[in-house]
């Protein structure tokens, strides 16, 4: 009996022993694989929450951000300079973190401009997105875009040395002042992107002008100029001038509007009319002040022009009068308060368009002065300019056929600009033409027979060919073929690097 009740026993205690290890099997199988479901479901959970609070409270790993530990830096890695970090956006990101863009907007025109780099002044557009000239009908940039060359900074500190660095081919190019849109192709330019950048590696022109459309706002500003500037000096290790007609009253491509928050300047005419000389130079110090802020150097301005007739339209309102030793005394000022700011300013519009009849803007234009009696009044203004050492004047589009004996626009006669301007008045300066895409040239000579004729006549740099390849390509056929010496292209290009080493 005792031996039965033994044998039961152990029996009950195999059963019972057997039975809590299936159980615990049982148990700890849920028990992994309910902490595993919890862990994806609590991770989930976490993602899903930093991503909609943007919080930055922990930084995310290499792994989870998508970067091998210790690896390679991304090219939007080396684009920034460091890693983008997830979590709080940055200042003009949206929740997620990504650029906020407008519908139908590029990346720079959002950001006014292409992105500033982390090296201040800079300019160069390093931030790995894609950056496309408003307008542009070229392909947008590579997203991840190799890092840029190293700038090709030439030798040489003097004016002669840099000269003798540059190749023909550059040394054509910086004649050129041209707008944005002549250089890049695009139709609308208001940023200056990578491809800004190609059009100065390939045609790395002397300079570039704006006009109200480029220009939408202070910071916007400043980026396009600041990125254009840094290609220049990327691709030669040279500057590049910046221009813009500012002359104040009725022609003023900033002056007076809300956005920049500059103050609308009176009309020359009653500058002049008041006789007050300090007022000159105060327009001057406004004018260059504002200008210098958003990174312009030269301003197209003061006009010159002496007010002689008064059936002329043209500059009627834009001259300071009819008074020669009153308008040359005007543009003294201004040009002093030009020069207080750090902006070249430039007399215009030699011989003087106030005595003209007719627009050289839409056509021909003239003067039946002889030399005698421009030297006494419309070129008065000029003179003093040159004795006081002005950098910069530009030369019209208007015929002296009494001075030159046939009907040559001024901008294309070497009997003005150099016999009279050069030799005469004794101006070792810079010579800029007028627009050449004007009517007075673009209706009567085609882009690379005007570029041509000017250098011919004296003139350093060409302004707003209306084909800009053309007129480039004309000059070095011309060079090549003799038509124009390199002697006579090394002239110009000394007085322009003259100049642009007051700028570095």
């Amino acid at each position: 009996m005792k031996k039965r009740l033994w044998n039961a026993a152990v029996l009950l205690l195999a059963v019972l022993l057997i039975g809590c290890g299936a159980g615990e099997t049982k148990l700890s199988g849920q028990t992994e694989e309910d902490m595993h479901l919890a862990a994806e479901e609590t991770g989930g959970s976490d993602i899903a929450s930093g991503e909609e609070s943007g919080s930055d409270d922990q930084d995310s790993s290499p792994e989870e951000a998508g970067t091998p530990s210790g690896g390679a830096e991304s090219a939007s890695e080396k684009e920034n300079g460091s890693a983008s970090k997830p979590g709080k956006p940055e200042a003009g990101a949206d929740g997620s973190g990504s650029s906020s863009v407008k519908p139908g907007s590029t990346p720079e025109e959002e950001n006014g401009g292409a992105a500033k780099p982390g090296k201040p002044e800079a300019g160069a557009d390093s931030s790995g997105s894609p950056s496309v000239e408003a307008g542009s009908t070229s392909q947008p940039e590579d997203p991840s875009p190799d890092p840029s060359p190293a700038p090709q900074t030439k030798p040489g500190g003097t004016a002669e040395e840099l000269l003798a660095s540059l190749t023909l081919e550059e040394k054509v190019a910086q004649m050129f002042v041209v707008q944005p849109e002549s250089l890049t192709g695009a139709s609308h330019v208001t940023a200056a992107g990578q491809t800004t950048r190609e059009a100065f590696d390939r045609i790395p022109v002397g300079g570039v002008i704006y006009m109200q459309s480029n220009l939408v706002s202070p910071e916007q500003v400043k980026t396009m100029l600041s990125n254009t500037q840094s290609y220049s000096m990327e691709r030669l290790g040279i500057p590049a001038f910046l221009a813009v007609d500012e002359e104040g009253g009725t022609v003023a491509r900033i002056g007076g509007r809300p956005e920049f928050g500059t103050p609308a300047i009176e009309n020359m005419s009653e500058v002049g009319a008041s006789g007050k000389l300090d007022r000159a130079r105060e327009i001057g110090s406004v004018i260059g002040g504002y200008l210098s802020e958003l990174g312009f150097n030269l301003d197209f301005a003061p006009v010159a022009d002496v007010w002689s007739n008064p059936q002329n339209e043209v500059v009627r309102y834009r001259s300071f009068g009819s008074d020669p030793e009153m308008v040359s005394n005007m543009c003294q000022e201004v040009l002093t308060g030009l020069q207080g700011a750090g902006i070249y300013g430039t007399l215009k519009h030699f011989p003087g368009h106030g005595g003209t009849a007719g627009d050289t803007h839409a056509g021909y234009a003239y003067t039946d002065s002889t030399l005698e009696e421009l030297l006494a009044c419309e070129l008065v203004p000029f003179q003093r300019g040159i004795d006081n050492g002005v950098k910069f004047l530009m030369v019209g589009h208007i015929s002296a056929p009494n001075v030159t004996g046939d009907e040559t626009p001024a901008s294309l006669s070497r009997v003005l600009v150099t016999e009279v301007l050069r030799e005469r008045m004794g101006y070792d300066g810079i010579v800029v033409t007028d627009a050449l895409a004007m009517g007075a040239i673009a209706q009567n000579y085609s882009s690379g027979e005007a570029a041509v004729l000017s250098i011919q006549a004296g003139v350093d740099i060409l302004l707003m060919p209306k084909d800009l390849e053309e007129a480039y390509e004309a000059v070095l056929t011309a060079v090549r073929n003799g038509t124009i010496s390199e002697d006579r292209i090394d002239q110009s290009v000394l007085r322009i690097l003259r100049v642009k080493l007051s700028l570095m």
